[in-house]
Parts: structure tokens; sequence; C-alpha cells
């Protein structure tokens, strides 16, 4: 081995989680290492976040288009499914990282490539190399669950990385999960000639208020796939030919060209090394994303389990490079509430957009949660189709929009917006939770007419009603 090489930072994962820490900490004048096995860029720029989305938006577009007269007559014909293929590629640079790998060195971050693994405190092994460093950062993502399902793992299902990576589009397609990826994957594939049937055993998105999934499972159902609620597998085989047989507790089975199993995604910790610091695979951290029991150590995004989003990764991110350089420089760390070392918006004010069709947008506790949370809460919902700005969006636009209110506090704690294009509201969510504006304050934003945004004002119109 060579001789130990020392930094004040090393982080472990160079996806944009990894990439915002050593960022944040070397413009406070750390020097870092980054080390990255894969792909500089992570998930979300490869086969998540930005691939998925390139293969939905073009299904999208086109039946945005059918929605409105003289638009409809225009557009009638099928996507052509190899020009959203390679829109989609072109989003991931080919699956190539040379400039995001460019962009690591112009920001003055050293890159090292292999597998880091702990080896003792502030002590990274990567191949043949020892680094050392003051402050070790874990941004190692996650990983997706395979479920324990009798010949599942020997019929080679695709995972969340291979359906976004396809470089064909299957006749027919089994989806197995009722989550995030496995609807959105639903709606992009059947919009590109898939034959797909969905597998789910609850309903669809579940940790979204209810209403959420029932017009998530209308749309789909509208876009030819067929969900079976319910159902679970209980034996998964592919056959000489390559067709996959999935047979159901029910007694029923279904045969696909590919099957995508979306169970969801546990945090990347193997290999890691916990154990030569005495950690076990479940991390805990404060708010500056300092894992407990060390004074040096950090995990942050997906691999902390807090909220497994890309955006919330990043901001997290963004609070641990900061309070890193801070630590390492002596510097006063501002760790309060909504400070600028605190990551406090992962559990009060967390966005999530589904890009179903409809979107789904909700950011904050559910009214369930909040109720469970102890906290006396009145919600409040409104039909958006009845909204001026909704109904010039598009012929028989159909959503909701609801609240939910913590009554004593009279501050927004939810909201949930489900609708096309209904995305770009969420924001203004966000910052009215974030910013704890009473309600009586928010009576005096007035939104444009006549926009889709004119929903705030019916949502605290209906609020007052029901006073």
């Amino acid at each position: 081995m060579s001789e130990q090489e020392n930094y004040d930072l090393i982080v472990i994962g160079a996806g944009p989680v990894g990439e915002n820490v050593a960022d944040y900490a070397t413009r406070e004048g750390a020097r870092v290492a980054i080390v990255e096995s894969e792909l500089v860029g992570g998930e979300c720029s490869y086969w998540a976040c930005m691939p998925s989305k390139a293969l939905l938006r073009s299904g999208h577009a086109l039946r945005a288009a059918q929605r409105l007269p003289g638009a409809s007559e225009a557009a009638t014909g099928k996507l052509d499914a190899s020009a959203v293929l390679a829109r989609r590629t072109q989003f991931t640079s080919g699956w190539k990282d040379d400039g995001q790998a460019q962009w690591l060195k112009s920001a003055g971050i050293e890159l090292i490539r292999g597998r880091g693994r702990l080896l003792g405190v502030g002590k990274v092994q990567v191949g043949d190399r020892i680094l050392t460093a003051r402050a070790v950062a874990l941004a190692t993502g996650s990983i997706p669950k395979l479920p324990d399902i009798p010949g599942l793992a020997e019929a080679r299902p695709w995972g969340t990385r291979e359906i976004t990576a396809a470089d064909h589009v299957p006749e027919s397609l089994a989806i197995l999960g009722g989550g995030v990826a496995g609807t959105e994957m639903a709606f992009a594939f059947a919009s590109l000639g898939s034959a797909v049937t969905m597998i789910s055993r609850g309903p669809l998105l579940g940790r979204e208020e209810p209403f959420a999934g029932e017009y998530a499972a209308a749309g789909l159902k509208d876009a030819g796939v067929q969900v079976r609620f319910g159902a679970t597998p209980t034996r998964v085989d592919r056959d000489q030919h390559g067709m996959v047989a999935i047979a159901l507790d029910d007694g029923s089975s279904l045969r696909a060209s590919e099957l995508v199993v979306a169970a969801g995604r546990t945090p990347a910790t193997l290999e890691l090394g916990l154990e030569a610091v005495g950690l076990d695979a479940k991390l805990a951290v404060d708010d500056t994303m300092l894992v407990a029991g060390t004074d040096w150590l950090y995990a942050v995004g997906d691999v902390n389990g807090r909220a497994l989003l890309t955006h919330q990764g990043k901001y997290q991110a963004r609070i641990a490079g900061a309070a890193i350089a801070a630590r390492l420089n002596g510097t006063p760390l501002s760790a309060k509430p909504w400070g600028a070392h605190a990551a406090t918006a992962d559990h009060h004010a967390v966005p999530r957009v589904i890009f179903t069709d409809p979107e789904v947008a909700a950011v904050g506790l559910t009214e369930s949660q909040a109720k469970d949370a102890g906290i006396p809460v009145q919600t409040v919902a409104y039909d958006l189709g009845q909204v001026a700005g909704a109904s010039l969006h598009a012929d028989g636009y159909s959503g909701r929009a609801q609240l939910v209110i913590d009554k004593e506090r009279q501050v927004v704690i939810g909201a949930t917006f489900v609708g096309q294009d209904v995305a770009e509201l969420l924001h203004a969510a966000t910052i009215a939770i974030v910013g704890e504006i009473p309600l009586d304050r928010l009576w005096h934003a007035v939104p444009a007419y006549p926009t889709i945004s004119e929903i705030w004002l019916r949502l605290l119109e209906t609020c007052r009603q029901a006073i």
C-alpha cells in the first residue's frame, strides 16, 4: 500500500449529494477528495431522476395537446419510441461522466476512482491507497430492494436501472410495486407502446394522501394500464423464450416480456467498513448530518434514511458541507432549527413531485401524519377543475388541491396538488410552510388571473367559510 494521503474532508460517493457536500466544503477552503466507484453524477443523473423524466415527458406533452381542441386535431399520431429513447440517452450523456468529472476538477475537488471503505477514525482505503482526513462524509445513496419471492432473482428481472436505461420497448411489461418509480414507469412505457400490468399489494402511492393514488389509478386506466390491486406474487419464472411468468396468491397468473421490480430502496451501507468504527448499518444523524457517537463522520442523503429524494439530499449536502467547513475552521455553528447548519426541512417541509398523469405534488405532512403527531388540524380541499386557469389549461381538467392547517398556529403544515402540470404550484406551498406564514397574511398573496395558482384563493376562501 502507498503512503497515507491527507485531506481535510473525504466524501465517499460522487452523486449529486456527494458533489454538493464536497463543493460547499471546498468553497470554505477545505481540501477535499471525493471517491466514486461508478459514474460521477450518481443514480439521479444516469438511472433515476433525469432519464425517467425524459421518458415521461413526451407522453405527457402528447396527451396535453390531445386535451385541447385545435391542437388535438394536429396531434393524431403516436410517439416515436426510438426518438424518446434517444432523447433519454442524451440526458444521460450516453452514460459517460466526462463532463461531471471535469466539473469536479474545475471546482478544485480531487476525484479518486474506486470503492471507498472505512479503516478507522478518519481513515479510508481505496484500492491500494490509504487516505486520511479530519472529516469523512458518506454519500453512497441507496440500493433497490429485491423481494424474497421464489424464482424472482433467477428470472433476471429489471430494476429501476434497467427500465430507465432500456434500449427497446418491451411488447409487454409487468411492474411489481405501486410506489413512485413503478407508477411513473407504467405511464412512460404505456405511452411508448408496451402493454403494461402493475401488481400492487395496496393502494398506489400509499405514502401520499389517499386521493392522490386514486387519481393516479384512474390516469393509468385511461392510459391502458391494468392494475392488479391486492395481489402478491408467489412464484416467478422466465422460460426458454425469455417470457416471464408470474403466479399470484389469488390463483391467477400473468405473462410478460419483462418484469420490473420497483419495491422500494434501502440505504447503501454494505461494504463501507462501518464495523471498523463501531457502527452498524443504520446511521442516525443530527441535523448537521453528523453521525451519532462520532465527531468526524457524516452521512448525507439516502444513506441516512431521512428523506430518499435527490433534492432533499442536496439540501442536506449544502447544510453538511457548510457545517463541516465551520467545524474544520473553528467558526461558529448555527445549528438551531432553521439555522444555516441545520437540515430542519427534513422534519417539516419535504417537497415531492410524482410525474404521473395527472401529476402529484405534495409538501409537508399529510392529514394522517399530522394527526398521528398529535397536531390539531383543519383540512380544506377544492376541485382544481373549477379554477378558471385550469379550465383554460385543458378541456375536462380534473384534479384536487388540499391544505393541512395547524388549527392552533393557523399556518399551513401540508399541501397536496393533483392535476395536469401542478408541479410548478409546489414551491409556493413549500415557502408557506417553511416561512410559517399565517393564513391572515397569505390572504394578501394575490394570485394572478387566470392561472391555476388561483387555487390558493379558493382554498383560503374555503378555509374562512369553515371557521
